[in-house]
């Protein structure tokens, strides 16, 4: 079987979150959707669920972290500088919030820190293969 991660996040709102993520370029699994979470696909091996708060609480009575907390990042890496822009504008369109930390440019990678309506948090970034080579090189 091949390895995949499941990330699963509480969410307020369902049909805010499945459209942010939409808007990101996550497509829904609708298998393993219904009215209490969503299966959001990023590739074969990544999916998030995205799962309301009155399901998530049949899985653990642990308390929610407070507003404006962080207790993790997710990343994910992009095909371009361009793309990692336009996640940030997406993210901002679509009820997330762009640029939560200050863009970091290292010139054999870039990064953007986003916000979901949760809070949950994300870095879009790129990296360039050849650059980190050179860099390594001296």
């Amino acid at each position: 079987m091949t390895k995949k991660l499941f990330i699963s996040l509480p969410i307020a709102d369902l049909k805010a979150s499945v459209d942010f993520y939409r808007a990101l370029g996550f497509e829904q699994n609708l298998q393993f959707s219904d009215d209490s979470g969503a299966c959001m696909v990023w590739s074969e091996a990544i999916q998030v669920m995205v799962i309301t708060h009155a399901k998530w609480r049949t899985f653990t009575d642990r308390p929610f972290p407070p507003a404006g907390s962080c207790n993790s990042m997710l990343s994910l890496a992009l095909d371009s500088r361009e793309a990692v822009d336009a996640m940030n504008e997406a993210a901002a369109a679509h009820g997330g919030k762009a640029d939560v930390n200050p863009a970091e440019d290292m010139g054999f990678m870039y990064t953007r820190d986003l916000a979901d309506p949760d809070g949950h948090m994300w870095a879009a970034l790129w990296m360039d293969p050849a650059a980190m080579r050179a860099a390594e090189q001296g």
